[in-house]
């Protein structure tokens, strides 16, 4: 029996069914723009004994793509990034282990989602993958919105799975083909605990310390336990402890129940007054010990604006040389109340020097106003005119701790110098080689009272002071006025006609106690001739000068 005909005829029974045969199949080229199948160039080989070709080259298959969820779990109330992860699970009927990814290769991947009929949302489009092969999966995220509310308990997504692939290759020539999958997973609804912040307030100020208070609720279905609740700041002017973030620990939160959770916090006194972003998160242990964490915790705070303080109806006593004091009126323009208030001298002037560095005024609510007084001293090289002061006001705040608000500068008159007594004597004149009281009326120029005041006279030749050359005044008030009586002569030198000065200063008390010596203060003095109608000393002291000389030059002419 002739074996080689029947061979030959099932070799190409064969290649018929197998669709390879380009001129029975209608094949075309790989590069021919048809697109699904193409044929070209069959690499044949003689079987030994027969004319019938076979296909050196043949492999036929397809991809088989599915989708797995790594992390199912959802919570309500937040958008909940959900990753899914496509796998490829390839066909191959015909083929080899080094052919089989021409034909298991899923190419231009799109993949899209839904939920329909559930309250949960796909926030996001159709998205573009790639290729995924057996040996490469491809992992994407898709944001899932659960609303508030939502029951627990698993709901489906539907996902879209769209692409192209080869299903059979032999040779050069290839046939393409799409295919679109469709696959349902399913994520859970949480019934864990869940938290929200309800309410966060802060009592610190611009420039200060406090403390910040958050509100948190547990709005899951579950208890949680040994929770962590860790806040964090998003900007550098809001500082939670020494860091931008803080946590602190809580025991346990039960379902419904809400805590209040108290943290340090700063704003620096640079910060703005506007309302400071704050995240964070919940790290706790389910009732079955299982350890969470609920992120996305997100709040927002205002600061107290800063404290401050204004000073007016500013009038000032100053005096170059003198002691005075500034008056005015302090008012806590800050939004809390200030303990222990202070109203401090803080300039540098070299001529002002404070008598008192500082003036208590007590507590004051926010808006209040009190006066306050503070006693300066303006030194004698002073200039006068209109002068800039540096002021700080010290407080307390609620805690109990020392502030400072040193933005103050008020304006101030600075006097003239001017006589702390002035000195008045109404008969200013003296007989030659005489001796008189002068009566000096000495005037309180202070601004003051002067107690035990003591006056002294001096005088210098011709002029001399008798015994009773002081005055003395037990209190002189200011703008007072006394008369004093001052002994006064003359000495033989004395010339009538001429003026020569006498000197007086003064010895007081201020108000404080403080002994205190004034400027001194000179008064002319005029000699006149004697009213008892005499010659002259100095003529008769010539006259017997005169005599004496002559009975002199007589008496040796005698002799």
């Amino acid at each position: 029996m002739n074996h080689r005909p029947i061979f030959a005829i099932f070799i190409t029974a064969l290649l018929l069914t197998s669709g390879i045969v380009g001129g029975a199949m209608g094949a075309t080229p790989i590069d021919s723009p048809t697109g699904e199948t193409a044929s070209s160039d069959l690499a044949v080989s003689s079987v030994p004994g027969s004319s019938v070709q076979q296909a050196a080259t043949l492999v036929r298959g397809e991809p088989d793509l599915s989708v797995v969820i790594a992390q199912p779990e959802v919570t309500p109330g937040q958008t909940n990034q959900v990753t899914l992860r496509i796998v490829n699970d390839g066909d191959v009927d015909l083929g080899t282990a080094q052919t089989r990814e021409v034909v298991t290769t899923a190419r231009s991947v799109r993949l899209s989602a839904k939920a329909d009929n559930s309250p949960l949302t796909v926030e996001t489009e159709t998205l573009a993958l790639g290729a995924v092969t057996e040996d490469r999966p491809r992992e994407v995220t898709i944001p899932v919105s659960v609303p508030n509310g939502t029951d627990p308990g698993n709901y489906d997504l539907e996902i879209e799975l769209e692409y192209s692939y080869t299903s059979q290759q032999s040779g050069r020539t290839t046939y393409d083909e799409e295919d679109t999958v469709t696959a349902n997973v399913e994520v859970e609804v949480s019934n864990d605990a869940r938290f929200k912040i309800t309410d966060i307030t802060t009592d610190s100020q611009i420039g200060d310390q406090g403390t910040l208070e958050a509100t948190i609720k547990n709005v899951g279905a579950t208890a949680a336990y040994d929770a962590t609740v860790a806040l964090e700041s998003s900007s550098s002017g809001l500082a939670l402890g020494q860091r931008s973030s803080d946590a602190a620990r809580v025991q346990s939160i039960e379902p419904g129940e809400t805590v209040t959770v108290p943290y340090d916090v700063s704003f620096s006194s640079t910060s703005p007054t506007r309302e400071y972003a704050i995240s964070g998160q919940v790290s706790f242990d389910s009732p079955d010990g299982i350890q969470h964490i609920d992120q996305g915790l997100t709040a927002g705070v205002t600061p107290l604006g800063e404290q401050t303080f204004t000073l007016g109806n500013v009038e000032s006593t100053l005096r170059v040389g003198e002691d005075g004091e500034l008056t005015g009126t302090i008012t806590n323009t800050g939004p809390v109340t200030a303990d222990n208030v202070v109203v401090r001298y803080a300039d540098t002037a070299g001529n002002i020097i404070p008598i008192e560095q500082s003036a208590a005024v007590g507590s004051l609510a926010s808006g209040q106003s009190t006066e306050f007084s503070l006693p300066l001293s303006i030194g004698g090289k002073a200039e006068p005119g209109l002068r800039t002061i540096d002021f700080a006001v010290q407080y307390r705040n609620d805690g109990g701790e020392a502030r400072a608000y040193s933005d103050v500068v008020v304006n101030a008159e600075v006097a003239p110098e001017r006589d702390r007594f002035s000195v008045a004597i109404e008969n200013r004149t003296i007989d030659a080689d005489g001796t008189r009281t002068v009566q000096v009326t000495v005037t309180n120029n202070l601004g003051e009272p002067a107690s035990d005041l003591e006056a002294r006279l001096f005088a210098n030749d011709p002029l001399e002071t008798g015994d009773t050359d002081t005055g003395y005044v037990q209190s002189l008030g200011a703008g007072e006025s006394t008369t004093m009586m001052f002994e006064l002569s003359t000495t033989g030198s004395a010339t009538p006609g001429s003026t020569y000065p006498i000197s007086l200063d003064f010895r007081y008390d201020d108000v404080d106690g403080d002994s205190q010596l004034s400027d001194t203060y000179r008064v002319p003095i005029e000699v006149t001739a004697s009213e008892g109608g005499g010659l002259p000393l100095p003529i008769i002291f010539l006259a017997v000068l005169v005599v004496g000389t002559g009975g002199l030059i007589v008496y040796r002419r005698r002799q």
